[in-house]
Parts: structure tokens; C-alpha cells; sequence
């Protein structure tokens, strides 16, 4: 999970927005999944664990409902509305090279505003957060076991001499 964490943050730094937030948008369905004793993600286990988690950094202005409704409309029709979110829109302002100044967690008309890089730090924060919650708890460690993991070298009896994702 820490190699996907940096390579999330490795993205929004060289900006690769768009990578940072769509991989961001999916870590709480899949922390909830992982703390589940079924290991299933579901839309209530995604906002508990983002009400948990994230939540209380946003003041009530976006909160697990919000963000699951917006994770929706964006992942699965590229869009950033839906008529869950709460609000007309989300609005991410991406850093340019001289912004010097943060817009983040504003309500501006009936739209929230949120800084990509401000957002994409909150959830990777709350992620480590929550692994070093969770760590020792019985039904995380079985999860993990199987969490999609780079294996260095291959992974026998499949593939062997290069590094594969399974």
C-alpha cells in the first residue's frame, strides 16, 4: 500500500492531476473493503471510513456522502457533478507555478472548492493514519494478504525475471 501511497504523491507533484485524484477518489472504498470482515467495498463502507477518517478536516463542508457521490460521477462518467453531491459541482483548483495562495474547503456559490493537492494530501494522510490504526487488527492483516502489491523479480510459478502487479 505505501508504494501506491507514494506513487499518488509522486503524481500530484509533477502534475499529474487528474492520476492523483481518481486514485484518491478510490483509497477509501478500498480501506473500507480492507477493514471489513468480508473484504468487500461498499458505498456505506466508503463513507464511514471518509467520515472517520477525512471528514473532520473539511468543517462539514464535504463530508463521506459528498465524496462518494462525487467519486461516482467522476470515475464512472468523467463528470463533476451528480445529483447526490450536495452541491451544484466540485471545483479542484490545480497549483500553477507562481499560485502562492491555497483555495481549499470553500463554498463559493453552490459549489465547494477544493485544492487538488490539498485534497490528494488529506487522503493519503488518512490512509497512513488508518494503517497504523488498523495494523495489528486480525481482519486487516488478512485483507492486506492479498492486496494487489508489486512482487520484484516476478512471482513464481507465473512469471519470472521481471516485476509484475498481483
Amino acid at each position: 500500500m505505501e508504494e501506491f501511497l507514494n506513487q499518488i504523491e509522486d503524481s500530484y507533484k509533477i502534475g499529474h492531476f487528474y492520476l492523483a485524484l481518481f486514485c484518491c477518489l478510490t483509497l477509501p472504498d478500498i480501506c473500507g473493503a480492507i477493514s471489513s470482515d468480508d473484504g468487500i467495498a461498499t458505498g456505506q463502507k466508503y463513507k464511514n471510513w471518509f467520515n472517520t477518517y477525512v471528514a473532520p478536516n473539511y468543517g462539514g463542508n464535504f463530508n463521506g456522502s459528498n465524496c462518494y457521490a462525487f467519486r461516482c460521477a467522476a470515475l464512472h462518467q468523467g463528470r463533476s457533478d451528480h445529483r447526490d453531491l450536495g452541491y451544484a459541482r466540485i471545483v479542484f483548483l490545480v497549483p500553477t507555478a507562481t499560485n502562492e495562495s491555497l483555495m481549499h474547503n470553500n463554498v463559493l456559490n453552490d459549489s465547494l472548492n477544493l485544492d487538488v493537492v490539498a485534497f490528494c494530501h488529506d487522503i493519503v494522510g488518512a490512509v497512513r493514519t488508518w494503517m497504523r490504526c488498523e495494523a495489528s487488527k486480525p481482519v486487516f492483516q488478512r485483507n492486506m494478504a492479498t492486496f494487489l502489491k508489486r512482487h520484484e523479480g516476478g512471482l513464481e510459478p507465473y512469471i519470472v525475471g521481471t516485476d509484475v502487479l498481483s
